[in-house]
């Protein structure tokens, strides 16, 4: 399920347990249960520890069958660094040890793991040598979900093998006894591989097909616990999403923008699987899956009666009846809309929003494709920067907006050439004040706000909205409601904290006491807390009676895995992106986390999977939006920033635009939007001093790093 810290807890108190009474057998059982633990987490040299453990308590026992599990698990751990030789020569006694003992099943696994490993090498048809031998085991003994494994590992060898031919053979026979057994998330894999083949074959429509029915079971999943067993995913493709950035890329190349935007949609959800949060849900809109073409459902429908009678799926795609339908496809699919209803449905939702505009990037490897959703039409936008060169210019950006003695106007200006120039004029054409924004990749981690045409800050030209999804966004306007404030605020003194085992400082944060002292000033009713004070027991039975959660403290949300993303409390305690699951904040319409490092962290770029997936969290927890910082920010400028943007809530300012206008205020130091300064001094109330060499909190450093995520109205 994904809970993997509540799975070690469990196992920990099971291995005291067996150590307590004895239990040789059980130990190593568990520490090999641990060790699997460790290695879905990416711990391979923990779990490496704990292999070896079991192995020496097996061999210790004379457990044979144990000591195999061993040698498989360090086998896959080895795997898993890239140690393919040291992999393998673990499987061949894993190998030896089930034929030595009459274990069918275990040495069809092993001759798996050694195709696996020998196709990770190159080896490919060393790979197909092993499959195919897995495969007569799995039929001899009946393993009919195994059997469908080794005939999509054949199918992937095949294919890297340039052999599409006997890679579509196996690939079909893989679907169709998926189809069968009902395994559907299987299936859905090996769907996906066939339309990824087709699309090499410069076979467009038919892969669309292949991939929109792929993508259409993995939606009819989302909710269940997951299913897909990470074995069976013996893809050619880097994970699941990439799958959905394929369709996308395909359906835009053919000019099908509307059907790409509901592909982007649901790509949101997939990469939040892939980050590992557990039970990702859609909505009813989301629910419904891929809109399919009459003749799309037609090549599926007959694609399923062939497999019946005829293993070879080749004759099935030369046919006259796949021919004439793919000739519809070609006539009606280009410039059309199979789904007129969402469209409406989705300006209709922008009108709600304030006539607002949505903008979905998509960066491909070789372009960055733009797609905008106004209240009068959609369209697509082309620009000629491939990945690296795009995301040279983010890191360069981020690099700018970090340094507050940098000249940012370069690159804002180059990235604004690309992200909104080409569609300013529909923008503006439209009527459109706001745009909704579903960054994607590392466009995550660069504030739209901060872009510059030429003459002025894009934030003091549109009010910005960052959004996860716009089938997950809520475009209800909520009543107006008194502002109702719990705030926290990390101490002024450092504090070490343990993290993973490992001991961090965190330096003090002087004015996030100050932040929320202004609060409780400002603010009638604010109850605060401050330092060891600020812990889970004072604050969360609270959560659910405010309108607004501030929380001025640090946290770090990292790419990898959400138990490293936490926000950290004033008595050291933690609360990871799992643990916001238990919040419930159904009264909450602002969540904001005014910390030194919030929604991103760490020197390298990752996908940005760890900011959607803080928005997602929050969204679940019911509130309507959060506010989180980009980058390591300034404790004092987040003070005036802070200061102002609730000066603007006073005032009666929506959500974003309260944020829009405090950050014009700091740009401009003219603070009469956001009800005049309230006593803000572009100076420390700790120190007296300036802030800042000149006092002026103009560049981007100081007002950009913050980016509201959801309903902003």
């Amino acid at each position: 399920m994904g809970q993997y810290n509540r799975a070690i807890d469990l196992y920990e108190q099971d291995l005291a347990i067996a150590r307590e009474i004895g239990d040789r057998a059980g130990e190593g059982i568990t520490l090999g249960n641990l060790g699997v633990v460790y290695r879905n987490l990416g711990q391979y040299n923990r779990a490496i520890d704990l292999y070896e453990q079991h192995l020496a308590i097996a061999r210790e026992i004379g457990d044979r069958a144990g000591e195999g599990r061993a040698l498989g698990n360090l086998g896959n751990a080895y795997n898993s660094l890239g140690q393919y030789n040291r992999a393998i020569d673990f499987y061949e006694q894993q190998l030896a040890i089930t034929r030595e003992i009459g274990d069918r099943a275990g040495e069809g696994r092993a001759l798996g793991n050694l195709g696996a490993a020998y196709n990770s090498l190159g080896q490919y048809n060393r790979a197909i040598d092993f499959y195919e031998q897995q495969l007569a085991i799995t039929r001899e003994i009946g393993d009919r979900a195994v059997e469908g494994r080794a005939l999509g590992n054949l199918g992937a060898a095949f294919y890297s093998l340039g052999q599409y031919d006997r890679a579509l053979e196996q690939f079909g026979q893989a679907v169709a006894l998926f189809n069968q057994l009902g395994a559907r998330a299987e299936e859905a894999v090996f769907l996906s591989n066939i339309g990824v083949l087709l699309n090499d074959r410069d076979q467009p429509e038919l892969a669309i097909t292949f991939l929109k029915a792929s993508v259409d079971i993995r939606e009819s999943i989302r909710g269940d616990i997951r299913q897909l067993d990470r074995d069976l995913q013996q893809t050619f493709t880097d994970t699941i999403a990439s799958d959905y950035r394929i369709l996308a890329d395909l359906l835009l190349e053919q000019d099908r923008v509307l059907e790409a935007q509901e592909v982007l949609d649901l790509l949101k959800l997939q990469e939040l699987e892939d980050y590992q949060l557990r039970n990702v849900r859609g909505t009813e809109e989301t629910r419904q899956g891929i809109s399919f073409w009459p003749p799309e459902q037609e090549i599926l429908d007959r694609f399923y009666t062939h497999l019946e009678t005829n293993t070879d799926p080749q004759t099935f795609f030369t046919s006259a009846e796949v021919t004439d339908r793919v000739a519809q496809l070609q006539r009606n699919a280009r410039s059309q809309n199979p789904n007129p209803e969402q469209l409406a449905r989705l300006q209709g939702n922008l009108q709600q929003a304030g006539n607002a505009a949505l903008l979905y990037p998509l960066v491909l490897d070789d372009r960055l494709e733009l797609i905008l959703v106004t209240t009068s039409g959609i369209s697509r936008h082309t620009v000629p920067v491939d990945r690296v060169e795009l995301n040279r210019a983010i890191a360069a950006f981020r690099s700018d907006i970090e340094d507050p003695f940098s000249n940012s106007l370069p690159n804002a200006q180059q990235l604004y050439q690309w992200l909104i120039a080409p569609l300013a004029d529909e923008i503006d054409a439209a009527g459109a004040e706001t745009i909704l924004y579903a960054a994607d990749g590392q466009l995550r981690y660069i504030p739209l706000a901060a872009l510059h045409d030429g003459d002025q800050w894009l934030t003091q030209r549109y009010t910005l909205n960052h959004i996860t999804a716009a089938s997950l966004m809520d475009f209800s306007q909520a009543e107006s409601a008194p502002l109702s404030i719990l705030a926290g605020a990390f101490p002024a003194q450092d504090l070490v904290v343990e993290v993973a085992g490992v001991q961090r400082p965190f330096s003090g944060l002087p004015y996030a006491q100050v932040e929320v002292e202004n609060l409780q000033a400002n603010l009638p009713g604010t109850v605060a807390f401050f330092s060891a004070g600020f812990n889970r027991q004072a604050i969360e039975p609270r959560l659910g009676n405010h309108t607004i959660i501030h929380l001025a403290t640090h946290g770090t949300f990292q790419s990898g895995h959400p138990n490293d993303s936490f926000i950290l409390l004033g008595d050291g305690d933690r609360i990871t992106l799992f643990d916001l699951d238990q919040w419930q904040l159904p009264n909450a319409a602002l969540v904001v986390l005014s910390a030194c490092e919030t929604a991103v962290s760490g020197p390298q770029l990752g996908t940005g999977e760890e900011i959607l997936g803080f928005g997602y969290q929050i969204q679940r927890t019911g509130a309507r939006a959060a506010i989180a910082s980009l980058w390591v920010v300034s404790d004092g400028g987040t003070q005036v920033l802070m200061d102002a943007f609730y000066g603007a809530m006073q005032v009666g300012l929506p959500k974003a635009e309260a944020l829009r206008q405090a950050q014009v205020a700091l740009i401009t130091n003219d603070f009469a939007a956001v009800g005049g300064n309230r006593g803000i001094e572009i100076f420390s109330t700790v120190t007296g001093q300036p802030l800042v060499p000149g006092g002026t909190l103009a560049h981007p450093y100081y007002w950009a790093p913050f980016i509201l995520i959801g309903n902003g109205l």
